[in-house]
């Protein structure tokens, strides 16, 4: 279990955010990503909300989906900063493939 601040754990989602190619980046609709202490030790990440893949016509006038990645779950399986830093990318990835309609089971084949 690594400590890390919230400042700088932000700051590292917001690095991995970054490394989303510019093509899907500019894709992402109506999405929110936030960072939560959690309570949930074994949930890293959290994708709410309706995936671009189930949108219809009718879709309008809704709160943004939510990304959520918990900062104690992802501190607590790692021992170092790269740790951290190489999970939070992996959840980031993972959530934001949840938002492009993209399901679990493609997500662990994929890597993510």
């Amino acid at each position: 279990m690594i400590e890390l601040s919230r400042a700088r754990f932000e700051e590292m989602v917001a690095d991995a955010l970054d490394t989303v190619p510019p093509a899907l980046a500019r894709m992402m609709r109506n999405v929110v990503v936030v960072v939560e202490d959690g309570d949930e030790p074994e949930l890293l990440g959290l994708y709410e909300g309706i995936p671009l893949t189930e949108r219809l016509s009718d879709y309008s006038a809704v709160l943004p989906d939510r990304i959520t990645i918990f900062r104690n779950a992802i501190c607590a399986v790692c021992d170092t900063e790269q740790d951290v830093i190489d999970e939070v990318r992996t959840t980031v990835v993972h959530e934001v493939g949840h938002h492009f309609g993209i399901e679990d089971d493609r997500l662990h084949e994929l890597g993510w």
